[in-house]
């Protein structure tokens, strides 16, 4: 069945800067199915696109709307269970930069794959962002990146670790390894985790704590609010940080990034990226070029064809698919 196009937004709502919420909050949802109903239909009335995902472990997202529209859904999600202290980081765009608006039910709200494993029964120790630069450059301390390889790839903290992950998956069977490594050497330092929004932060220190590390610290708020708060001038963060909406990555200040998105792969492409013989826009990039058949290139091109000419018409491509929901 052919999709409806997406509610149309407001000009008027939005001729001032796009606001943007990045939010995340673990508790307990009996029905999550229940919930959704009502949190689409407030969404579409709002004006307000991105992606949500329901859990039993609670709730995730980024969305995207006028001011009114997002105080809306915020004020709507806090009265939910327990949702009080919803943790929420707020960005502006000039355009909006989702196409539609999704409420999915999901197993996890980020995926670790470990269902025994509880974030309301302990954490690591969050850490502001004005204390992270001492605890990051004590040489005692094993700084984590918790993110996958293609985020890591577009910047990350001075020293940090890079578990090369492909998958959040990936993390538990890597950090298993890891501390069989440091203590064969010896070693119990203090682990460091940071991650985008700080979600992941909040799965990867509990599971720390669960195989009983006891001196693990997680960047309050993530990357996204460390670069809010902190000037570049003091800043130990190197690069940009993937987000995922079509802002693509940020940089200090939350000033958008040069990187773009390769529409083949969904990786992050930067100027010399495009720049490259392999790179054509919306069919694959130096990255993806060798991991796709010429048969999937034709279909991506094909592709590329129509939403080129959806957007010529001024709608938006049914087949379009957005970049990949907040995982961070």
């Amino acid at each position: 069945m052919r999709k409806a196009p997406a509610p149309a937004i407001d000009a008027a709502a939005m001729s001032h800067p796009v606001r943007i919420a990045a939010l995340y909050h673990f508790t307990r949802f009996d029905d999550p199915a229940a919930i959704r109903p009502d949190l689409l239909a407030l969404c579409e009335t709002q004006g307000v696109r991105g992606t949500l995902l329901l859990a039993r472990e609670g709730i995730n997202g980024t969305i995207a709307g006028s001011a009114d529209g997002i105080d809306s859904l915020l004020d709507h999600i806090r009265r939910l269970p327990a949702c009080t202290e919803l943790e929420v980081k707020f960005s502006k765009a000039d355009a909006m930069p989702f196409n539609r608006m999704k409420v999915r039910l999901k197993r996890e709200i980020v995926t670790m794959g470990q269902p025994d494993l509880d974030p309301l029964q302990g954490v690591g120790t969050y850490v502001d962002p004005h204390d992270w630069n001492a605890l990051i450059a004590d040489p005692d301390t094993i700084v984590i990146d918790t993110r996958n390889d293609y985020e890591v790839q577009i910047g990350t903290f001075a020293g940090a670790v890079d578990p090369q992950t492909t998958s959040f998956r990936e993390f538990p069977e890597w950090f298993r390894t890891k501390r069989a490594e440091l203590e064969a050497e010896g070693r119990t330092p203090k682990i460091a985790m940071f991650c985008t929004g700080g979600i992941r932060c909040e799965k990867s220190t509990a599971f720390a704590k669960a195989e009983g590390v006891d001196e693990v610290f997680h960047l309050k708020g993530g990357i996204l609010k460390y670069l809010e708060t902190i000037p570049a001038e003091q800043s130990l963060w190197q690069g940009e940080c993937f987000v995922f909406d079509e802002r693509v990555s940020v940089g200090h200040g939350l000033a958008p990034g040069d990187h773009t998105l390769c529409r083949a792969c969904r990786r992050p492409v930067n100027e010399a990226d495009r720049a490259d013989e392999r790179f054509e826009d919306g069919v694959s990039c130096p990255r993806c070029y060798g991991e796709r058949s010429d048969e999937q290139r034709a279909r991506y091109a094909e592709r590329q064809r129509q939403e080129r000419l959806a957007a010529e018409r001024g709608e938006v491509h049914v087949g379009r698919r957005e970049n990949a929901s907040n995982d961070g």
